[in-house]
């Protein structure tokens, strides 16, 4: 009898990518106590770039995964890099002044050209391709998007993005949808979980310690560091690095309020029959909802469509309201079969900028990426392991930004953001 395929605990639906991968490797639970000079919580891309290179730098780490590496958000995203942070620059200047913002701005442009870099010097195939276009649903919306192109040519010395009015992207796009957009001739989009598999081997060759199937119950302080809690044994370790994004629970206090689990979905088409129909440069595309709905062609020309969250409820008809969506930008697609529907929690925070702190000296938590995270959680796990190996801690640009925690406690936080979201939503569709 053949194996049945892997369904993951705490995300619906077999994802494309888990089909497109020959293997996904194994890793033991642990087995018994152990130590390690650091401990790491969470097998997404955070916790296994940070695995490699404290590893790399001879720093003895342990990797702990409560159910398989890329479960989460990491092995079933939408694949897109994007430019700069959640926020666009000009958004967070008001608050932080020009200086500080082209300082998370550079970070960010640092942190595209390492995921490259990274996938390049590891023999990573991850299905690398160029381009995004950022298009309006509203025609309002237009005279926006043009200034930003502006000030991020002038303030930022980025002068890759180019305004196209609505005949001049049509031809981009396949699609008479929108109401013109920008062209990211700069960034990137690329299979997910392929990227993840292939830094855990990165990790594992590297001489990190990768456990699947072991839950952290509890963070214990001990004298002289901390104990984790598990049904396996118990790992002490100088330092621990949570990385567990939307899926911390209540491990700490603070993280559980500063960063906000919803739900995302996506779907992947049957292999289109006239695959340079739709996206014929092959770029990926994000839109102006507040529900964004985003998609781009998979290496082997389906169409990967994203466009629904849920804040409260179950997971529900996940193809369906997709399926609607993607007949809205493309007629010619709404009989195309669907082969794949999935879905996973995302970690967004109040201002969907990214949420770092020290609740305690020796424990970090790296978080809250909103959405925007393939390129800086990588990129977050390396500058954390530099700082813990005695480089400069620029990871500080982002502890220093005020992140407020949700309102309502953890009582009413989760009614709360299912009223302003569903408003949000509501506003998207009138």
């Amino acid at each position: 009898m053949s194996e049945r395929p892997y369904q993951s605990p705490i995300s619906p639906g077999r994802s494309y990518y888990e089909d497109s991968v020959a293997a996904r490797p194994r890793h033991p639970p642990l087995q018994g106590d152990a130590s390690a000079d650091v401990a790491i919580i969470g097998g997404g891309f955070t916790g296994l770039s940070a695995a490699v290179h404290l590893a790399r730098a001879g720093v003895s780490t342990i990797l702990l995964e409560a159910h398989r590496l890329g479960d989460g958000a990491s092995g079933r995203n939408g694949g897109q890099f994007g430019t700069g942070n959640r926020l666009w620059p000009e958004e967070i200047e008001p608050q932080i002044g020009l200086e500080r913002s082209r300082l998370l701005f550079a970070l960010a442009q640092e942190a595209k050209q390492h995921v490259l870099d990274f996938a390049a010097e590891h023999a990573i195939e991850a299905d690398i391709a160029a381009g995004q276009l950022s298009v309006i649903h509203r025609r309002r919306f237009a005279d926006d998007y043009r200034r930003h192109a502006d000030r991020m040519a002038e303030a930022y010395d980025y002068p890759h993005l180019s305004w196209h009015a609505p005949s001049g992207l049509a031809p981009l796009l396949g699609s008479t949808a929108y109401h013109g957009g920008l062209r990211d001739a700069g960034t990137y989009h690329l299979n997910p979980l392929k990227l993840l598999i292939g830094t855990a081997r990165a990790a594992q060759a590297a001489g990190a310690r990768l456990h699947e199937d072991t839950h952290v119950d509890r963070i214990r302080r001990t004298g002289s560091g901390f104990a984790l809690d598990t049904p396996h044994g118990i790992v002490t370790a100088s330092r621990v690095l949570m990385a567990t994004n939307a899926h911390g629970g209540t491990l700490d206090a603070a993280a559980a309020a500063h960063i906000m689990p919803i739900r995302s979905y996506m779907v992947a088409t049957q292999p289109l029959d006239d695959p340079q129909s739709v996206l014929p440069g092959g770029e990926a595309v994000d839109d102006s909802r507040f529900v964004v709905r985003y998609f781009r062609k998979s290496a082997d020309g389906r169409l990967l469509f994203g466009g629904r969250e849920a804040y409260m409820s179950g997971d529900g008809d996940i193809a369906g309201p997709i399926l609607r969506q993607i007949a809205e930008i493309y007629p010619h697609l709404a009989a195309t079969g669907v082969t794949h529907a999935w879905g996973g929690s995302v970690g967004i925070t109040m201002t969907r900028m990214p949420y770092v702190a020290v609740p305690q000296p020796g424990l970090t938590v790296l978080g809250g990426f909103s959405g925007h995270g393939v390129m800086l959680s990588n990129y977050f796990g390396r500058l954390y392991a530099q700082a813990v190996c005695g480089g400069e801690d620029r990871l500080l640009a982002y502890r220093d930004l005020r992140v407020p925690a949700f309102p309502g406690g953890r009582r009413f936080r989760n009614p709360l953001l299912f009223l302003a979201m569903s408003w949000f939503s509501l506003r998207d569709r009138l």
